[in-house]
């Protein structure tokens, strides 16, 4: 069992220390300490996360997610792809109660763990479906949503052709990468074009409070025609053949 009080100042101090203090009144507090009390309770029996520790979980899962809140419109239509343990759409639906999320993943019992955790935390814009997303991209979610993100899923060619079909013509497909971002990026570039897109920007992340600095990168795609009707392919043939 999690001391709330002492979780609230681990989750104050590293909120502040990454400029998150204005998500960290006592009602968002109460709801990311409820969200860690289930997670952990959870990962004992069904793989979740490695991440065990408190201010990792904060800064790793929490403030990682957080990152992408300054690129979504007020009210936007968000798709999540891929969205696993619940990130970054359960942090999103807390801080930002505007935005309509459809999380997506095509494992059925971490979409029911995130469908009741919303449910728990009472996030009612966020909507959590079990499918694959080549098939969502293909269906009634194609070029439906203002916003697509991604985190921790697959390589960015792979990655853009399952997201940027989900993605309106004037909207974002924003890709939440690692260290190498600036290589995916570089070797995306031809798969994105041919998917509608266009890489607007890449931006540098610095993530504070743990015991190394930790470099994360978001890539802005902006989609900026249809997506050809052959995309996306099934995942077999994007892994096997990529853009």
């Amino acid at each position: 069992m999690i001391c709330y009080e002492n979780f609230r100042a681990v989750f104050d101090t590293v909120m502040a220390l990454n400029g998150f203090s204005r998500f960290a009144d006592e009602d968002k507090s109460r709801m990311f300490y409820q969200l860690t009390e289930r997670m952990l309770s959870v990962n004992e029996k069904m793989n979740l996360t490695a991440i065990k520790e408190e201010s990792a979980i904060v800064l790793l899962h929490y403030v990682d997610s957080l990152t992408a809140e300054a690129f979504l419109p007020q009210n936007a239509r968000i798709a999540d792809i891929g969205c696993g343990a619940g990130f970054p759409c359960l942090p999103l639906a807390i801080c930002r109660p505007d935005l309509s999320i459809l999380a997506l993943d095509s494992t059925e019992k971490r979409i029911q763990y995130v469908k009741e955790t919303a449910n728990l935390l009472n996030c009612r814009g966020l909507t959590a479906v079990s499918m694959r997303a080549e098939e969502g991209g293909k269906g009634i979610y194609r070029e439906a949503f203002d916003c697509c993100t991604a985190r921790a899923v697959a390589a960015l060619p792979a990655l853009s052709e399952l997201c940027l079909p989900f993605v309106r013509v004037g909207g974002t497909f924003l890709a939440m990468k690692g260290r190498k971002g600036e290589e995916e990026a570089m070797a995306a570039q031809n798969a994105i074009k041919r998917l509608g897109g266009e890489i607007a920007a890449l931006h540098p992340v610095k993530l504070l409070g743990g015991a190394e600095e930790e470099t994360r990168y978001l890539i802005e795609i902006k989609k900026i025609k249809a997506t050809p009707a052959e995309f996306p392919r099934p995942w077999g043939k994007i892994l096997k053949k990529p853009l």
